[in-house]
């Protein structure tokens, strides 16, 4: 019987790929890797590594994601780093287009969620210009799993109906003066920011400066979700010197009360004895004393 049910569930699993869609030579498929732990990868994602014929990956897919590729698979590295020599955004867009032009099925693997300040809209609307087919495989975006990763949410319903996600740094590596700051510190109480460590402490003068309080929380969340994560939680006022510390990209960094949900929520934590906090944000004491 265990024999009969192991089999069913084996065809079963391989019917599941049978049914997904057929990656056709010539075509790029822009794909999310997520985070970073494999686990993350959609059946999508998995497919299209099963298909390709060569996968261009970026600098923050983990390296175990690239085992789904079937044997054989030519891999090509095309990773952009703050601070260190990188291929310049167009030619990684015109290297699609040339090994699609080749006849070769084109899995374009990003990290996160391609759309989510990846540069998806920009490779694809290069493929668009120079008529290559494609497609989206959206996946699950840092700012959003590896948060989960680290027992914080991005909504909660005793904190905030609203976040609003945001950038660090423009094209040039710099803060971004296109975002309205004070805008953004008054009007939304969860911040969640890519790319932000470089200048978090010029981004908490400017957030302090619209008026978030400097006792707000905050934390650094690196390497989410793979063996290497570390979660920082201090104050908005109080971020410190994050290299003494050990901290180093990549990383996501959320501002607002659902940081204190972590004591909490830090179901990783829990697994390595970590006593987890029953009421964080002390809704208990005060609906008792309304």
């Amino acid at each position: 019987m265990v024999l009969a049910c192991r089999l069913q569930h084996s065809q079963h699993m391989k019917d599941v790929f049978d049914n997904l869609p057929e990656f056709e030579p010539g075509w790029v498929w822009l794909v999310g890797a997520g985070p970073g732990d494999p686990g993350l990868l959609t059946l999508h994602a998995i497919n299209a590594l099963r298909q390709a014929d060569v996968v261009v990956y970026d600098a923050l897919v983990d390296e175990r994601i690239l085992d789904y590729a079937a044997p054989g698979t030519a891999l090509e590295y095309a990773g952009k780093r703050g601070g260190k020599p990188s291929p310049m955004q167009r030619d990684i867009s015109l290297k699609l287009v040339e090994l699609a032009n080749q006849g070769l099925k084109v899995c374009r693997l990003k990290g996160g969620d391609p759309f989510v300040f990846g540069r998806g809209g920009e490779e694809a609307l290069t493929l668009v210009e120079h008529g290559v087919m494609f497609r989206i495989v959206p996946g699950v975006s840092a700012g959003i799993g590896g948060l989960a990763y680290a027992g914080i949410p991005v909504t909660h319903r005793d904190t905030n109906h609203n976040v609003t996600f945001l950038t660090g740094h423009d094209a040039g590596g710099v803060v971004p003066d296109a975002i309205d700051w004070r805008s953004v510190a008054k009007g939304s109480p969860v911040l969640v920011m890519y790319m932000a460590m470089k200048h978090a402490h010029a981004i908490a003068d400017k957030l302090m400066a619209a008026g978030r309080s400097a006792d707000e929380p905050i934390a650094f969340v690196c390497s989410a979700t793979t063996p290497d994560m570390q979660v920082y939680e201090t104050t908005l006022g109080n971020i410190g010197d994050l290299g003494a510390l050990g901290l180093k990209p990549p990383a996501i960094v959320v501002l607002g009360e659902v940081v204190r949900l972590r004591s909490a929520l830090d179901w990783m934590g829990a697994m390595e004895g970590r006593l987890l906090q029953q009421d964080p944000l002390g809704n208990r004491q005060a609906a008792e004393s309304a």
